[in-house]
């Protein structure tokens, strides 16, 4: 008999000669391979797989072939194709042979007891034989073939590695190359199924040879490994085989587990298909022991251990969420293991955590069969499972949050929330959109979108709906139940009540199925709600009981419509949000809201339109495609509506981006010819019904798309001018403006063609438009502006037409012009109709704005065609290969400079016409240049502007035009205009001379240099409207370069914490744009801000969020670096206590590296008389912190030093303050009661009188000692000590000075009283001491 095979550690072991494995089969001849020749080793191979193939399966046990089989196994990857195709089918070939032999051994054994009844030890002999040679046989033939398939895999491996790297990878296969594929397949199919077969048969036991198993476990999870052969699904399912039989059929858990830990730890890719495994095993053999000694194992880990080791905290949460979606069950009934990591530090595991909670909550429950107490306990135990998540949307970790919300979107997708939950899951997410977290407000918004998109309420739920049909049946189940019921609220069951009366389970437990999702009974289905909440009827439900499941249906989608309508004001401020992801799924949430008709998501929908200003991409194409979703339908007519009724109830801001995002469609082609001619039918009024505001808003958003497309307008020319300017324009005035708008965004052709056709017609309309009062008040300045801005667009000659209008304007006021008007005298002002001189005023000034654009354009056409023709020209020269006198003529007009002679001259025609506009310095002077000086002497009569302030406005917008214009005259005014700026009472005036600051400065910055403080200064403007516009001109200036960003920035700061939430956000816009300037502009600022802020009237708080959000924008390390050495110089010198806190509270707000700590110590002699402060020791213990959680070892040993090198300074700081404050409190003491005994000596020497005066001094004594007390108080320092209860305690002894002064004081006045008879003595003899006393100090 050949002896037993043990399973060697390697493969390598079986040549070694051990004495103590004396009786194991082991190599004893090793043949070389190598040495081989192709030929010799072929036949060699031969003659093994002959042998194999031609004596019995056992011949395997020969030491012969056991040795020639371990020689080419050991050598496998040398072999050819060929030789390695025969040696593998050999092996697998008498493996699948021997497996049936082994079920027919107890056959036999049977056999051979009857046969050898008389001889029974020698067939019981026999029979341990036979089982021991198949023993034998079965272990040989899976060892080799298991490390066939181990070595050809690490050699198919390399090999692709190299192909990888090599450069003729191309070629991967070599031509001799054999199917390895398929052999892996047959051969880990062959293993797995020899574990199915009864192998106690062979092992003699019920479980099979630990060495064997071990070896088999071993191997299989080392290929789990190897990614490339889990993509085979053949290979993975044999692995999968392969550990599930071994770990639960042969009981070999606790090893295979710990196996599986390690390959779940080491690597993420093998998660899912050890999850498959454990599962294929539960469902096998209904045995989930494995699957619960993993829980189990994973349970008892330390939660510590998971926050060191972060990958293998995200694998093991991974494959718990495997787990439970594949076993549910299983993985429910041992929850408990897990539940306490809910406490941990990692939150992986708590993400992991939650997950699996979703799954078991989804998957879990779903059958319905088994006793009631079950599935009460059941019901229960989902429901303390949505109670934890429903906890964790509050956890720690913003991550978690973020988890936890999906998982709550994952349930409602699965229709696994109850209706009872459904509004407290709700109010969760709508409060989790303000969460400070991107990711978790993302979460928050798609949760809401997937509840909208599943909600159990029906398509629309609007409030006043809901409430209407709930007052109805509320009013129905009165009448069907008289005698109200104990438990009732308002007259109905509350949700709790209603929900599952008959099994007594809350409410929290009814499911919302695919089916039914309103816990409800039968005859009350979700179509019906839907129908009952938009009809007006109230449809018969049926009994009591389901009248009340309606109404108390009624009452939760009521309060869900109104938790979302609720959300409205939150989603706009989340428009605003620095994350594009915040943006988009806004947008997405307020358009399912909208086709969920939510109150105010229709109104937040229109605040998108200004975002499609964005420079971020995404932003960008969200709006694009909400907007195309909303507005734009497959029918025309219903587009233009939709179009035109935005156009009119859009305000400028949302007109300007409407404007633009109409520009890009029309480009695009979305917006169809069809769409186009419908508008055109409601501007025409062809359809019925339509009124003057709908044909203005469809001549407005055509203008819209004639900006991209001119040719929109070019049909309807006739249209726009009858329509535009015709009767309709009196009934609706804001139409005249807009058909202004439409004539200057025609195509110069079609510009040609109105002044050819109706040309002499609309300057005529346009005139009286301007010059008329057929217009109100309110409406006339707008339309105005659209009218002259028109004539200076398709007049060929504005100028002439723009003179005869200031002329008649003019006239129609003073009825003079020309020189009378610089000389008349302000009591022509009283006959005046102040609404005439206003519109007068508004005309000049806006002539002579246009009259300036009109020369700057004309300037420009000129430069546009001379660069044309020179283009021209020189194309001609080199097609037609000028001669050499030509270019010998251009480079000397070259070089005499006449080119730029030409533009020199351009430039000085361009000047002079500027200034002829209004002439300031000339003595000729045009009817504008006449009619300026009168502005400004009009803007100067401040008690006329007070009595009229809507001539204020006019006059003073004109004054700021007039001075845009010309540098002279702006130099004249400028004093005016920021005494007005300053003192006007008009808001309004005050915003639109901001406004033109702004323009001045764009224009002429030399001259508005020195007036730079108090340009800032309009930043503390009471109004707000003024300081928004502050900040908006000054952003503009800055961040453009037409302004030098000084020392007034902190003005700028102070907006951080406006009380106005729009200036807070435009100003921390600023300064975001400041910062990617250059090297960031606010590092070189801050020093100068800190110390600015700190002088201001600022409070604490507000100080704190400046400074926090200012060093924020500071990202380079460096630049940290400088700050620390910055502000730790600004501690020298300074006393002050409260700038010591401002300044130490900026340090513990950097982000601190290696070098700015080193840098923060070395600083310590310029701030160490600081740190008897306890705010001050806060911040620098803050610093200290922040510094230890990055710190290496060496640094932090410094950290630890230094921190106990402060906190000592600080303690010796303090008991030398406590012995200064005791030393001054015993010095005033001391001093006090010297001065007392002294008056007191004094008044002893002299008698009853002088004892008066003395009473009468000893009060003054007293008033001027408690005088000196108090000043020295008053000039302590002030402190913030918390140390001061200590000096408290050591109060003046009071009672010790005082009482002889209280005694004197006393005495003396008895005196008085008793000698007052004596008068005349006490007189004389108080002289006499007095001369005395006088004497004395003489001496």
């Amino acid at each position: 008999m050949a002896p037993s095979f043990i399973f060697p550690q390697s493969l390598s072991s079986l040549e070694e000669d051990d004495a103590s494995d004396y009786g194991r089969l082991t190599v004893q001849s090793s043949f070389s391979i190598s040495s081989l020749r192709p030929s010799e080793l072929e036949e060699f191979v031969k003659g093994t797989c002959f042998d194999l193939s031609d004596k019995e399966l056992f011949c395997v046990e020969e030491q012969d072939i056991f040795d020639r089989l371990y020689a080419l196994v050991k050598a496998f990857a040398a072999l050819t194709p060929g030789c390695k195709f025969n040696l593998v089918e050999s092996l697998r070939s008498n493996l699948s042979v021997l497996l049936p032999n082994v079920d027919s051994l107890s056959r036999s054994r049977r056999s051979l007891s009857r046969d050898d009844d008389g001889d029974e030890c020698a067939g019981d002999q026999l029979v341990v034989d036979r089982v021991a040679s198949h023993r034998n046989a079965f272990k040989i033939y899976t060892f080799f073939l298991v490390h066939i398939l181990l070595i050809e895999e690490s050699t198919t491996t390399s090999a692709n590695n190299a192909a990888k790297v090599a450069a003729s990878s191309r070629k991967r296969q070599p031509v001799n190359s054999w199917n390895w594929e398929i052999q892996r397949r047959r051969i880990m199919n062959l293993i797995a199924n020899s574990l199915d077969i009864n192998l106690s048969l062979l092992f003699g036991s019920s479980d099979a040879d630990e060495n064997f198993l071990s070896f088999i476990v071993k191997n299989a999870l080392s290929m789990f490994e190897n990614p490339v052969l889990l993509k085979d699904s053949e290979t993975k399912e044999a692995l999968c085989r392969m550990v599930g039989t071994c770990a639960t059929k042969y009981h070999y858990v606790a090893q295979s587990c710990a196996s599986i830990l390690h390959l779940i730890h080491k690597y993420d890719f093998s998660v899912p298909h050890l999850a498959d495994a454990v599962s294929w095993a539960e469902k096998k053999y209904a045995d989930g022991s494995m699957a619960t000694s993993l829980i189990s194992d994973i349970g008892k880990t330390n939660p510590k251990d998971y926050v060191k080791d972060t990958v293998g905290a995200e694998n093991i949460g991974r494959f718990l969420v495997e787990l439970a979606d594949r076993l549910p069950k299983l993985v429910s009934s041992n929850i408990g293991l897990l539940v306490p990591h809910f406490g941990g530090e990692s939150y992986k595991i708590r993400n992991a955590l939650a997950g699996v909670l979703g799954k078991l909550v989804s998957k879990a429950f779903n059958d319905v069969e088994g006793e009631v107490s079950s599935k009460s306990i059941r019901l229960r135990t989902k429901q303390a499972m949505l109670d934890i998540l429903l906890e964790r949307c509050r956890d720690v970790s913003a991550y978690t949050r973020s988890r936890v919300l999906q998982v709550w979107s994952e349930l409602c997708e699965d229709h696994s929330i109850s209706i009872g939950l459904w509004n407290e899951v709700s109010a969760v997410a709508a409060g989790r959109l303000e969460d400070k977290s991107a990711i978790v407000r993302k979460s928050a918004l798609n949760l809401l979108i997937m509840m909208l998109q599943h909600n159990p309420f029906g398509p629309q739920l609007r409030i006043a709906s809901f409430e209407a049909t709930l007052d109805q049946y509320k009013k129905k189940l009165n009448e069907l139940v008289p005698q109200s019921p104990p438990k009732m609220s308002d007259g109905f069951p509350s949700n709790d009540d209603v929900s599952c009366e008959d099994s007594g389970v809350e409410d929290g437990d009814i499911e919302v199925g695919p089916k039914e999702q309103y816990g409800m009974t039968n005859s009350c289905v979700p179509g019906e709600i839907d129908s009952i909440v938009q009809t007006s009827f109230v449809p018969d439900v049926g009994n009591v009981e389901q009248t009340r499941t309606l109404v108390a249906s009624l009452e939760t989608g009521l309060k869900f419509s109104k938790c979302l309508s609720a959300t409205m004001p939150t989603l706009v401020q989340l428009m605003a949000s620095s994350s594009s992801s915040d943006v988009e799924n806004t947008i997405l949430l307020l358009m399912r809201c909208r086709q969920f008709q939510i109150d105010g998501s229709e109104s937040c929908l229109r605040k998108m339109l200004p975002l499609v200003f964005s420079q971020d991409k995404s932003i960008y194409e969200a709006i694009e495609n909400a907007f195309t979703t909303i507005y734009l339908r497959k029918n025309p007519v219903e587009t233009a509506k939709n179009l035109l009724n935005l156009a009119v109830d859009s305000n400028i801001g949302d007109l300007a981006a409407l404007e633009f995002i109409l520009g890009a469609l029309v480009s695009k082609g979305d917006i169809t010819a069809c769409m186009l001619s419908a508008l055109w039918d409601f501007f025409c009024f062809n359809f019925g019904g339509t009124t003057a505001e709908q044909s203005r808003g469809a001549l407005c958003v055509l203008c819209m798309a004639a900006k991209s497309s001119p040719a929109v307008l070019s049909s309807h020319i006739q249209d726009i001018v009858d329509i535009g300017f015709g009767r309709w324009a009196k009934v609706e005035p804001l139409l005249a403006r807009t058909a202004c708008l439409a004539l200057q965004r025609l195509s110069e052709e079609d510009k040609k063609k109105l002044l050819a056709v109706h040309g002499s017609r609309v300057f005529g309309i346009l005139e009286g438009l301007i010059t008329g009062f057929s217009l109100p008040e309110n409406i006339w300045y707008a339309a105005a502006d659209k009218a002259i801005a028109t004539i200076y667009t398709i007049h060929p000659t504005p100028e002439t037409m723009a003179a005869g209008l200031v002329k008649k304007s003019v006239k129609s006021v003073f009825d003079f012009c020309g020189s009378e008007l610089d000389d008349s005298s302000s009591n022509v002002l009283t006959s005046v109709p102040v609404s005439q001189l206003s519109r007068s005023i508004f005309i000049i000034g806006h002539v002579a704005v246009h009259q300036l654009v009109h020369i700057e354009s004309c300037v420009r056409k000129i430069q546009k065609e001379k660069a044309k023709k020179e283009k021209i020209d020189a194309e001609n020269r080199a097609n037609a290969n000028a001669t050499v006198d030509a270019e010998k003529d251009l480079g000397i007009n070259a070089e005499l400079g006449l080119a730029a002679s030409d533009d020199a001259m351009l430039d000085s025609l361009a000047e002079k016409a500027e200034k002829e506009i209004i002439s300031c310095g000339s003595t000729k002077k045009n009817l504008i240049g006449y009619s300026a000086p009168f502005v400004s002497k009009l803007c100067r009569n401040f008690s006329l502007m007070q009595k009229h302030p809507e001539m204020q406005t006019s006059a003073m917008l004109a004054l700021c035009r007039l001075m845009i214009i010309d540098a002279e005259f702006c130099q004249l005014n400028l004093q005016l205009l920021f005494t007005v700026v300053e003192n006007s009472p008009s808001e309004t005036v005050r915003s639109n001379c901001t406004i033109a600051l702004g323009d001045l400065a764009f224009r002429f910055p030399n001259l508005l240099e020195p007036w730079t403080e108090n340009m800032y200064a309009r930043l503390r403007d009471p109004a707000v409207s003024v300081r928004k516009n502050s900040v908006l001109v000054l952003s503009h200036l800055i961040l453009n370069d037409m302004m030098k960003v000084k020392g007034y920035i902190s003005e700028m700061a102070v907006r951080l914490e406006d009380e106005d939430e729009r200036i807070c956000n435009l100003s921390k816009l600023f300064f975001n744009e400041l910062s990617k300037k250059g090297s960031n502009p606010i590092y070189n600022l801050l020093p100068d801000i800190l110390g600015k802020l700190s002088y201001q009237n600022l409070k604490e708080e507000s100080f704190c969020n400046i400074m926090q959000f200012l060093i924020g924008s500071i990202k380079k390390d460096k630049q940290m670096e400088a700050l620390v050495e910055k502000l730790c110089n600004r501690f020298v010198g300074l006393a002050d206590v409260k700038q010591l806190e401002y300044i130490s509270y900026c340090l513990s707000q950097l982000a601190f590296t290696e070098k700015s700590i080193r840098k923060l110590m070395e600083c310590f002699k310029a701030y160490e008389h600081a740190l008897s402060e306890d705010t001050v020791m806060e911040n620098f213990k803050n610093i200290i912190n922040k510094g230890k959680k990055f710190a290496k070892p060496e640094l932090k040993s410094s950290i630890e030093e230094f921190e106990e090198k402060i906190n000592k300074f600080h303690d010796e700081k303090k008991e030398q303050e406590l012995t200064a404050k005791n030393a001054q409190a015993h010095q005033l003491k001391t001093d006090s009661s010297t001065y007392f005994v002294a008056t007191k000596k004094d008044a002893e020497e002299s008698d009853i009188s002088e004892i008066t005066e003395d009473g009468e001094a000893s009060d003054h004594a007293i008033q001027g000692t408690r005088s000196m007390l108090s000043k020295s108080k008053i000039t302590k320092p002030r402190t913030r000590s918390r140390a001061c209860s200590e000096v408290a305690n050591l109060q003046i002894d009071e009672d010790e000075v005082q009482s002889p002064l209280i005694h004197r004081r006393g005495e003396s006045k008895s005196r008085v009283k008793k000698s007052h008879s004596k008068s005349q003595n006490v007189d004389s003899y108080s002289s006499t001491k007095r001369n005395k006393k006088s004497t004395r100090k003489q001496g």
